[in-house]
């Protein structure tokens, strides 16, 4: 008897960007600053931390759901330092795996068929799908170029009585672009008499750069009241693959992420929550960031200062967005990357994969989140162009 046909819920989704140009660095024996993910280790003190938890007796079995209640006291801690506000641990933090997790738990908890979610663009590209996904339908508005800063009159024109909730990212991916706290307090005015919720995406919180902080929902009084905010162990302490993030929301919101969370995952990894709650409180494993993130980002612009690339500012992250124009000015952005990682021996992501109808702009995005050798060869190679 045949099968009835597959139809797909995502059939114009293939293959993520970034996996794609990592596989083909990988066949060309490129260096990959395609993909965001550091070349070196996380922090010593994690990793003893983690090796001891794994050989704790009755630290292998399932965490509590919403999280190990000492890492949960950990975050609060930590939050109520840097945003002046301390989150209860019981019932306005949860532990996810990865913030990607968490943000497809909080579409999925909170957007039903027919909502719209206002995604800014560029954006990074699980959000759209992820929407989609739950019926949602994207409205997109662009960031201002050349430092894609929002435009707060374009926002309120897209905010209408079918907004179901708006999704930041501070520092944004893949621009580096940061909020103000002047973009909080316009914000918070355009969606007082609204219902919309917000989506915060703040995974690179700890990477702002020239003596500025980083303003996170967290610590707006008004905007936190509606405001899921998600954070990333994984960015933080250098080691993307033991996927842990948490969101901090409101109770009632925390509660209906919790409903989607628990059938999603359940809980994260039991020793690897131990040994982050060991290293939160030390903080300058974090408070030491923004000077070493700062010195490869001003390393990487140096060294590519000889080049025909024109370099973007870069306010936050591990990302530097380039226009190659004056390089290849015939060329699409997918093209020129597909090129410089099978011929200059580099990958990168073309910036066109950011945005939902593929815009060209001729720009290209480098992650420096690698060691200084690594950026010293990359950098000798592009300057062969």
């Amino acid at each position: 008897m045949p099968h009835p046909p597959l139809v797909s819920k995502l059939p114009d989704v293939g293959t993520s960007i970034f996996s794609v140009m990592t596989q083909l660095a990988q066949e060309s024996g490129a260096i990959n600053l395609a993909q965001g993910f550091p070349d070196y280790d996380p922090p010593q003190p994690l990793l003893e931390a983690l090796a001891r938890h794994v050989l704790t007796p009755g630290h292998q079995q399932y965490a509590p759901m919403p999280g190990l209640p000492r890492l949960r006291e950990a975050i609060a801690a930590k939050t109520a330092r840097l945003y002046g506000y301390s989150p209860d641990p019981g019932t306005e933090i949860t532990v996810t795996s990865g913030a990607t997790e968490a943000l497809y738990a909080v579409l999925a908890a909170v957007v039903r068929p027919g909502d719209e979610v206002l995604i800014l663009e560029p954006a990074y590209d699980l959000y759209a799908p992820a929407v989609r996904l739950q019926g949602g339908v994207p409205v997109y508005v662009p960031l201002l170029l050349p430092d894609f800063r929002p435009d707060w009159d374009q926002v309120a024109a897209a905010l209408s009585s079918r907004t179901r909730l708006l999704l930041l990212n501070s520092p944004h991916n893949p621009t580096g672009a940061t909020l103000t706290a002047a973009d909080l307090d316009t914000l918070a005015g355009l969606l007082r008499d609204s219902p919309t919720l917000l989506l915060s995406d703040e995974v690179y919180e700890h990477m702002v750069f020239d003596g500025q902080p980083h303003r996170s929902v967290v610590g707006h009084a008004e905007l936190r009241e509606r405001a899921f905010v998600l954070s990333s162990f994984g960015k933080t302490y250098h080691a993307t693959g033991w996927k842990v993030g948490y969101c901090v929301a409101p109770p009632a919101l925390t509660a209906e992420l919790r409903r989607v969370h628990q059938f999603v995952t359940f809980s994260v990894s039991t020793p690897t929550q131990h040994a982050l709650a060991d290293v939160l409180p030390d903080t300058n494993l974090y408070d030491s960031l923004p000077g070493f993130y700062q010195h490869k980002r001003d390393l990487f612009r140096e060294l590519l200062a000889p080049t025909r690339f024109r370099l973007l500012p870069v306010q936050g992250g591990y990302f530097q967005v380039a226009d190659f124009r004056d390089i290849a000015p015939e060329l699409d952005d997918e093209t020129f990357a597909r090129r410089l990682t099978q011929e200059t021996g580099v990958a990168v992501v073309p910036i066109s994969a950011f945005y939902h109808n593929r815009q060209d702009h001729r720009l290209v995005r480098f992650c420096f989140a690698k060691q200084d050798a690594t950026l010293r060869t990359a950098a000798e190679r592009l300057q062969q162009l």
